[in-house]
């Protein structure tokens, strides 16, 4: 049996061109000339290696074709069946476990061993059952299903777990509410969230022009060897624990304003929101004077004049990408905007809007429904079909916003549909940041902030002055299912497949190198051959001690891999735009890190450089921090290129959950290049950890109950450590300070398969010592 692997072009490029606003083929214009390299490399790629197929640009989001074209359920190799299952570089692979098919990220740099022929390896984890009870309120969204499953997990604590559901409350759940529940398992820290497959799975995929041949076989082999999961069955399955959820607990929600996981009925948004202008700084509160909390700032947009103030929504985003490719909470924003244009309503036009669907099939199924016209009225025009908004690819705002923002201090919102809601990954001018379902986020949009109460405060008058209010307009569940039935048909996946295996204009004339080895261009800003192999010797050295390293960064609790290695835009103060500008490329043509990950040259310098990171050395947030020798304050970059330079090793001090989030490889790659050798933490985020080691980081965890503080480390000390010869899973190391203090600590490896990786440098290393 032979592997498959699947590369998507990461690029805003639209689905047929006869039914494409103008906005989007703007979009492909711009996005095909500032990736075109990025392109060239990728189809290269599917010429030379006989096992790699390339998904177009333009034809979806990665999560999404895997579901509506490439999954399988169960896989047949001549006479041998065997269950599907995929392992991506993407935290959102997890969305397939809802079609009962095994699937997990596990980043670049594990993706990169597998495709030269290294096995995955994991050590059998904890399997958590999940046991879903009682009927479905239904005033709710399955954003809200997905939120309060994902707060109920985080409280409970599933980290480095599997989790699998059952019980009568999975019947209930469609295959998207499903996919949408195991997207967010990465949230809650779950390394996968699993539905097996049932009677509605089955539905589901005949629904969506499964060979009727395969369906029965799929079921029959599925359920001789006891896979196939149905309510009748008296026994549960044996688990290593269980929670229960009642899903009749779960209400209408946001999340946010700083962090996804924190949960805000929307009937408590506006107190909330109040709570969180008056709390000290920190995961929710922005300390705003109360004497200040009603200030309002006037501003002049498209000739009329307009108020800004706390809790003004600047930002709103419906994205359809990951937790929102539920067709039904799509629908139902397109329901809701019809009924609202219907009544007069409008959104501010200063309000940046934008609509970002997942794949073809989603712009299809609102267009053929009607909606669609009436999103647009909104502003909710289509911009594109890849990673916009939720990673701060959005249009920049109006001046008028931005000076208003930056007079009155304000802490102005943006309210979109996605997963990830960490401050500062919008834009720097937005402070609150909330998930919300794509209904919601239309809802915000009108109202114009979230300083409201939905049940007493109207979203605006009608044309004779009557107040409309959220219910007068809100869809029904009843409504939403019709027009799903009517409009999500067979024809949308047969569309995707012929997208997929035609490509498109742009696509298929594209020209890329035809030579077995890559040629590179060393005036590239975009591609780069990276230095991770230049000093590679046939055999490992031996593990060399950590010798008087400085700390280059002391950080706190949830630092994410965006904080580490932001994917959005690239500041122009930044070390990355200043070795841009020095190679004559404009601020414009900058892009963003998430397109230049192809540049280890622009990654490192991009490592720690998202303007929220908080390093306590410099007390407040920044990517700055201090190169102790000098004394200077300096770029994270430049700071630690001088301590390269004077051989001086650096390691980070971080609190608990050190690199939560998307499971981003350069959040690994950008520290080792910065000359990182250990990482000493109270907690990590598996994925992030397993990164760590996959690059040679060492990842070292403070003892059960103490922390930096606890032992009284200032960070300003060097530590030395040294390596056991016979190193093994959970060894206790002894660190000494330079102020004396000698403390010891867990080398956080869980198996020997860890081990070797990090003896050879790392996974890389390790598989590239097999072709010398």
């Amino acid at each position: 049996m032979e592997n498959c692997f699947f590369l998507w072009c990461w690029s805003l490029n639209p689905g047929p061109e006869h039914t494409r606003p103008e906005t989007v083929l703007k979009n492909q214009e711009v996005e095909f000339g500032r990736n075109r390299e990025r392109l060239q490399f990728f189809k290269w790629s599917s010429r030379v290696f006989k096992n790699v197929a390339v998904i177009p640009p333009g034809t979806g989001m990665a999560h999404q074709v895997n579901l509506e074209y490439l999954s399988r359920v169960v896989c047949e190799d001549k006479d041998l069946l065997f269950p599907d299952s995929v392992v991506g570089t993407d935290s959102h692979i997890t969305m397939v476990n809802g079609l009962g098919i095994l699937g997990w990220g596990v980043g670049g740099i594990e993706t990169e061993a597998v495709m030269l022929g290294l096995p995955v390896s994991l050590a059998l984890p904890e399997v958590v059952g999940c046991k879903l009870t009682g009927p479905l309120n239904p005033f709710v969204t399955s954003i809200d299903v997905v939120l309060g499953i994902t707060k109920h997990l985080r409280q409970v604590g599933v980290a480095g777990k599997f989790v699998e559901f059952f019980g009568s409350g999975v019947s209930q759940l469609s295959i998207v509410d499903r996919t949408t529940i195991a997207n967010m398992c990465p949230e809650y820290g779950a390394i996968l969230s699993f539905f097996p497959v049932d009677n509605v799975t089955l539905k589901h995929l005949e629904h969506t022009g499964f060979d009727k041949t395969k369906l029965q076989s799929t079921e029959k082999y599925l359920k001789a060897v006891k896979l196939f999961r149905n309510d009748r069955n008296s026994s549960e399955p044996e688990y290593s624990q269980v929670i229960q959820i009642n899903l009749n607990s779960i209400v209408p929600s946001v999340s946010g304003p700083k962090r996804p996981q924190d949960r805000v009925a929307v009937t408590d948004m506006k107190s909330d929101f109040q709570a969180c202008l008056n709390e000290k700084v920190g995961f929710k509160g922005f300390q705003i004077a109360a004497e200040k909390q009603n200030d309002s700032i006037s501003i002049h947009y498209e000739g009329s004049e307009y108020k800004l103030s706390h809790g003004s929504v600047v930002i709103a985003a419906v994205i359809s990408c990951t937790n929102n490719c539920n067709p039904s909470v799509m629908l139902a924003a397109g329901l809701l905007a019809k009924k609202a244009v219907e009544a007069g309503l409008r959104v501010k036009p200063y309000i940046r809007t934008s609509l970002s669907p997942g794949s073809g099939m989603v712009t299809h199924y609102l267009s053929s429904s009607g909606v669609l016209p009436y999103l647009s009225k909104l502003g909710f025009e289509i911009v594109g079909y890849g990673c916009s908004t939720c990673v701060g690819n959005t249009a920049p705002l109006s001046e008028a916003v931005l000076n208003a923002v930056k007079q009155g201090d304000l802490v102005t919102c943006g309210v979109l549909s996605g997963n990830k809601s960490f401050e500062g990954r919008l834009c720097d001018c937005v402070r609150a940041s909330y998930l919300a379902s794509p209904p919601l986020v239309v809802a915000y949009a009108i109202a114009g902030t979230v300083n409201i109460d939905f049940q007493t405060e109207p979203l605006g008058t009608d044309p004779v002055g009557k107040n409309v209010y959220l219910r007068d307009i809100w869809p029904s569940r009843e409504e939403v299912h019709q027009i799903e039935e009517e409009h999500v048909i067979l024809s949308m996946f047969k569309t995707l497949k012929e997208k997929v295996e035609m490509g498109n204009k742009r696509w298929n004339s594209l020209e890329a190198p035809e030579s077995v080895l890559f040629p590179w261009d060393l005036k590239s800003t975009y591609i780069r051959c990276p230095s991770f192999f230049d000093k590679l010797t046939k055999e490992p050295a031996a593990l060399q001690p950590i010798e008087n390293a400085h700390v280059l960064l002391y950080l706190g609790d949830s630092v994410t891999t965006d904080h580490i290695s932001p994917a959005g835009s690239i500041a122009r103060s930044s070390a990355a735009a200043k070795y841009l500008t020095n190679r004559g490329l404009t601020p414009r043509e900058f892009n963003s890190y998430g397109a230049r990950r192809g540049n280890d040259a622009v990654m490192t310098r991009g490592t720690f450089a998202n303007i929220k990171l908080f390093n306590k050395f410099i007390g407040k947030p920044a990517p700055k921090t201090i190169h102790f020798p000098s004394g200077q304050t300096l770029d994270v970059f430049e700071a630690a290129e001088l301590y390269q330079k004077e051989g001086i090793p650096l390691i980070i001090l971080a609190g608990k959950k050190y690199g939560s989030g998307n499971s981003r490889d350069w959040a690994a790659k950008g520290p080792y290049l910065l000359g990182v050798k250990a990482v000493l933490a109270e907690s990590y985020e598996k994925i992030h950890k397993d990164h760590l080691i996959g690059i040679g980081i060492a990842p070292l965890q403070f003892l059960p109950g103490e922390n930096a503080d606890s032992l009284g480390l200032s960070g300003k000390e060097t530590f030395s450590l040294t390596f056991p010869e016979e190193l093994f899973p959970g060894v206790t190391l002894n660190i000494k300070t330079s102020t004396g203090k000698v403390f010891s600590a867990i080398a956080s490896f869980e198996n020997d398969v860890e081990i070797t990786l990090y003896k050879h440098g790392g996974l890389l290393n390790f598989v590239a010592r097999k072709f010398l």
